[in-house]
């Protein structure tokens, strides 16, 4: 009966893992902005910092877990993906605590991901008309979390196939984003007929449906009652010797901390400024890839090809910088926030590489940008959990979240939108000099934002050494 138990247990925990996934698949939606700001700013004739306006309060509705015309509806549609990551991301932690940073940046991942998906959705079955795609944007990131969100729940269970089957689901996600890299490359350079995109798309949703084989083989694997017994023995004697690690750095405080508290800490505010210059300004840059393309003299089907493959770096760096991160801080020892110092000063680079407005930069400066910029999102709350503790992880990595949005705005609306309409002549602006400036400036502010996280690891090296 105990053994039939741990069974249904770990049954419902993977399903509630899977469940996770498919939600995030399709919580992404504004990393597609890109898609069909060109046709809003023609058809409500927006200059470019009213637009970028527009992306901003996207952006606050998709990072502030709070509750203006199209500012309005585009804060409230974007505000459901709050909920979705909140619920998804803690779950994770929960049912995941010893592998809590691989347990993140597979949920973030997905959601870095689901911008690529969209668009092949949109490709297959709305090829250039935006204005459908917006209508699928109300109905399909509604329609999945309805069916799925039933089975998101925490089990307070510890089997000894976790990290094999995390292993295993990171490897499905990497197949699927290199499965998409590969469509989105080829078919850029051989433009896809529609029998060939439905093609493609039926192997995407194979490929999304196959983590469903995962479980049924776990369980095929506890029928041998002698092996799994000697497994347990085992994998928890393993249990203990890490969980030992863990307890002697529960949280860098002596308790977890509420919002309040946390808020008093000189970590909280060191994440808020690194966060606001990474992910504000990686924001920036994604809003106005379409506006960037056409400066520089891209084809639509150009711009819409960079925005597939922003969500592929996006994804990289979530799933990479959570899997990477604790591999090194359990095999080596290296403080998490040392990568949070890595990927901001990298993303420096990213940035002035598009500043340079070289044949190319325009590619190899997204890929820079697009892997730090979703590094930031897996690294920012697994540090926020071990610093102040899992039990309000939720609400205080929503708070520091709210460093995304006034970053955005800033860089954005203050920056780019107000340097690109004092470049422009007429109804739009062509070259290289519409954006250099901008995008200098924020290589300048993602790089103090990298000496923040530097102080952040200078302060907790000894925490994660314990």
């Amino acid at each position: 009966m105990e053994r039939l138990n741990l069974k249904h247990k770990l049954g419902d925990k993977w399903i509630s893992t899977l469940a996770s996934i498919w939600i995030q698949c399709t919580s992404g939606s504004l990393y597609t902005f890109s898609i069909y700001s060109p046709i809003l700013k023609s058809t409500q004739r927006y200059d470019q910092s009213t637009l970028d306006t527009v992306s901003v309060f996207k952006d606050i509705g998709a990072n502030c877990g709070v509750l203006s015309g199209m500012c309005f509806f585009v804060l409230l549609a974007a505000h459901a993906q709050t909920f979705f990551n909140t619920a998804n991301v803690v779950t994770a932690v929960r049912n995941f605590p010893d592998y809590s940073g691989t347990a993140v940046g597979i949920m973030k991942g997905f959601v870095g991901l689901s911008g690529a998906i969209l668009i092949q959705f949109y490709e297959t079955i709305f090829h250039n008309k935006p204005t459908l795609y917006l209508l699928i944007l109300a109905l399909l990131p509604t329609i999945n979390p309805l069916l799925f969100m039933w089975f998101v729940r925490i089990y307070d269970t510890k089997e000894q196939e976790e990290k094999k089957l995390l292993n295993s689901i990171s490897c499905v996600a990497l197949l699927l984003a290199a499965y998409l890299m590969a469509v989105i490359i080829v078919d850029h350079l051989f433009s896809f007929q529609l029998l060939v995109r439905i093609a493609t798309f039926v192997v995407l949703l194979l490929l999304l449906s196959s983590p469903l084989c995962i479980v049924p083989s776990l369980r095929a694997r506890e029928k041998d009652s002698s092996v799994i017994h000697q497994s347990l023995i085992s994998e928890g004697q393993r249990f203990d010797q890490e969980m030992e690690v863990h307890d002697t750095r529960d949280s860098l405080e002596e308790d977890n901390l509420n919002l309040l508290q946390a808020m008093a800490s000189v970590y909280f505010w060191i994440l808020f400024f690194a966060m606001a210059c990474g992910m504000g300004s990686g924001l920036a840059t994604v809003n106005n890839l379409g506006q960037i393309g056409e400066s520089l003299g891209y084809s639509n089907f150009e711009t819409n090809t960079l925005v597939s493959l922003w969500s592929i770096w996006n994804f990289l760096g979530r799933f990479g910088a959570g899997y990477v991160s604790d591999h090194f801080l359990y095999v080596k020892g290296w403080a998490r926030p040392l990568f949070m110092v890595l990927t901001l000063s990298s993303m420096s680079v990213g940035h002035a590489v598009i500043a340079s407005g070289m044949p190319g930069a325009l590619y190899a400066g997204s890929i820079l940008v697009g892997v730090c910029y979703g590094s930031q999102w897996s690294l920012m709350p697994t540090i926020a959990s071990e610093i102040f503790g899992v039990k309000h992880m939720g609400t205080i990595f929503n708070a520091i979240t709210i460093a995304s949005p006034v970053g955005s705005y800033i860089f954005s609306v203050r920056v780019v939108g107000f340097i690109y309409d004092k470049e422009a002549w007429g109804s739009g602006c062509s070259g290289t000099h519409c954006f250099m400036l901008s995008f200098l400036i924020m290589a300048s502010a993602t790089l103090l934002g990298s000496l923040a996280a530097l102080a952040l690891f200078c302060h907790t090296k000894n925490f994660y050494n314990q």
